[in-house]
């Protein structure tokens, strides 16, 4: 597996969406059509997209996971499909559709409208994750003023049809090779192995799928999403690359849009190589944090002395490299999975314990718990299968981001990477193998630069100063490039909006429901 590709990939889900719902819900939701559209304008020769109805029922059918088969259950929730045309250049062509999955406003009277949710990834699941939050916010004021509404953007999820690369043995497989051989031959097996993934995305994916699964199509199926749910104006909460979606949209529909939050922003304009080598730092960052919490503890895995931390931590992982570690029921932790769950640990302090007693156990012999926090990571479930989180995002990536096809410029990207996280440097020269995105299939259809807006109204961006995904200053800079108020949140995790901060949630609540924005240098702090 391509190192500096995966390290990317951690534009993470939400991390609020492990919360579950109530035992006692709602009453059962009866199956019904609404037709609510067209509302607001309609671009020329979609008018069947924007006031199409919508056939809503049960949310079991279109469980993917088995977390949302738990989820989906819940009686109080409704799913429906949306069409929208596959490329947007020829609305007459192919139509794809797209789950929704929505908890109606418990107090319809004083209903305000419907309020888009987009958790991250690129490929993460809107639909599990509203499924999932759907208990806590039916007891507070978002969810009694609005229907909250998760969505899987095309190719995502239960959308159809689904981006698929790798079956769940090849998934598998991907994860233990960790391509450390940095050596011509090393590259030249990697980059073998980045082509085959390329050409088994292209042969299980329609073609024409993958070159019109980016940014740009999602903002433009949000919109024919809004007026199918009768909204005049879009009321939408991104996280993480939901924020880039947001930014997007903001772009091709200003004038439609009624409130944004915007939380744990990608940078606007930043190349993917700049993106990943800040990603970099902040991740060491995250890690430094956690080194320092460790080491007050009477029991620490990386010792004592904070500043040995990095050097402990390499210790500790770098053998996997060419020993991969036991970690039971016939599986092995290979260095890959190893950092990967060692940065899924450090989206949230929450997850610092689990971290701390995995690298404990590594040092015994055992990757049993690096390799649980790595399959958290990878959305791989206990039955050994897989959501297709992983293919899409290397799909969008591909198609949103410039490729960098210069051996020698990725040489010096991931010699980069490995000076700002220096943690998680496997100690071998720094690669020049391209990733899959230099064979890709299909053209970039992204734009690299910043958003730019007129008659946008006030939006409000979150930024967390310890947030080691997407570090602070990119929240600074697309707060500047929306002319946005910015909510700065003193602590160090990934996003922070309706997960128990009461500050940060009382601060966005008023937004979106009252429009009140906060007053400028705005923080809240972690207590």
């Amino acid at each position: 597996m391509n190192r500096l590709l995966t390290v990317l990939s951690a534009f993470a889900v939400l991390g609020a969406a492990a919360c579950s719902a109530p035992e006692q819900g709602p009453p059962p939701l009866q199956p019904h059509t609404e037709q609510k559209g067209p509302v607001g304008p309609v671009p020329p020769g979609l008018e069947r997209y924007y006031g199409q109805p919508l056939d809503w029922g049960p949310c079991a059918p279109y469980a993917q996971t088995e977390s949302d088969r738990a989820s989906f259950a819940d009686p109080g929730l409704e799913c429906a499909r949306l069409e929208v045309p596959l490329d947007y250049a020829d609305p007459q062509g192919e139509v794809i559709t797209l789950g929704v999955l929505r908890s109606p406003a418990a107090d319809p009277a004083q209903k305000i409208g419907s309020l888009q949710l987009n958790p991250g990834g690129p490929g993460a699941s809107g639909m599990s994750t509203v499924a999932s939050l759907a208990g806590s916010l039916r007891n507070s004021e978002l969810g009694a003023r609005f229907d909250i509404i998760g969505f899987d953007p095309r190719g995502v999820g239960a959308s159809e049809p689904p981006v698929r690369c790798l079956t769940d043995q090849e998934r598998d497989a991907r994860r233990l090779d960790s391509d450390a051989d940095t050596s011509p031959r090393g590259v030249a097996e990697t980059e073998q192995e980045e082509r085959d993934y390329a050409r088994k995305c292209a042969e299980r994916t329609n073609p024409e799928l993958l070159a019109n699964v980016g940014t740009r199509e999602v903002a433009k199926d949000m919109d024919v999403l809004r007026s199918a749910l009768g909204d005049e104006k879009l009321t939408f909460l991104g996280y993480s690359y939901g924020t880039r979606i947001g930014a997007e949209y903001a772009e091709q529909f200003s004038g439609n849009v009624r409130a944004m939050v915007l939380d744990g922003a990608i940078e606007p304009g930043q190349s993917a190589v700049d993106q990943l080598v800040a990603q970099g730092a902040g991740f060491q960052r995250a890690f430094d944090d956690f080194a320092a919490w460790c080491a007050a503890r009477q029991q620490c895995s990386l010792g004592h002395d904070p500043k040995a931390a990095v050097a402990q931590f390499q210790q500790i992982t770098r053998p996997l490299v060419e020993h991969p570690a036991r970690a039971g029921d016939g599986r092995q932790l290979s260095y890959t999975d190893a950092t990967m769950g060692a940065i899924q640990a450090l989206y949230a302090p929450s997850l610092w314990e689990q971290l701390d007693s995995g690298l404990a156990e590594l040092r015994q012999g055992s990757g049993r718990t690096l390799l649980a926090l790595a399959d958290s990571y990878f959305n791989r479930d206990q039955n050994g299968r897989y959501a297709n989180t992983n293919d899409a995002f290397d799909a969008v990536h591909c198609v949103d981001d410039q490729r960098v096809m210069d051996p020698e410029q990725r040489r010096e990207a991931d010699r980069r990477y490995r000076e700002a996280a220096p943690f998680l440097d496997d100690g071998n020269p720094p690669s020049a193998a391209r990733d899959m995105c230099a064979f890709w299939p299909v053209p970039v259809t992204g734009d690299p630069t910043e958003p730019n807006v007129d008659h946008l109204p006030p939006v409000l961006v979150i930024s967390t100063t310890g947030d080691p995904a997407t570090p602070y200053e990119a929240g600074v800079k697309l707060a500047e490039a929306l002319h946005a108020h910015l909510l700065t949140y003193e602590g160090t995790q990934h996003t922070v909006f309706l997960q128990g901060v009461t500050c940060v949630d009382d601060v966005g609540t008023r937004y979106l429901v009252d429009l009140a924005l906060p007053a400028d240098g705005a923080r809240c702090a972690a207590k």
